[in-house]
């Protein structure tokens, strides 16, 4: 599963814009991380994303943005795993 998991973050990572990414467990731990992505983020990420999902229980998991100036961060939830993509905004 471990080659699977990197083949996956590695095509993550050759999306333009695409500065970083992380994939963890239900319970925060980082299985991968790649990038500007913070391994010691994986707790926090995946939190995110369980508050998200109790804003609508009965819906599949929601993608959460966090905006910056010129940052994105993307999360989504699918099953027991959670991964965050680190984008940069505008550039060419």
């Amino acid at each position: 599963m471990e080659k699977e998991l990197d083949k996956v973050v590695e095509e993550i990572m050759s999306t333009p814009n695409v500065a970083g990414c992380l994939v963890a467990d239900h319970q925060g731990l980082c299985l991968a991380s790649k990038g500007t992505a913070h391994v010691d983020s994986a707790g926090l990420i995946v939190a995110l994303s369980e508050q998200a999902c109790k804003i609508e229980p009965n819906l599949k998991p929601p993608t959460v943005c966090l905006e910056t100036d010129n940052k994105l961060c993307l999360i989504q939830r699918h099953g027991t795993i959670t991964g965050a993509v680190f984008k940069q905004k505008g550039v060419a």
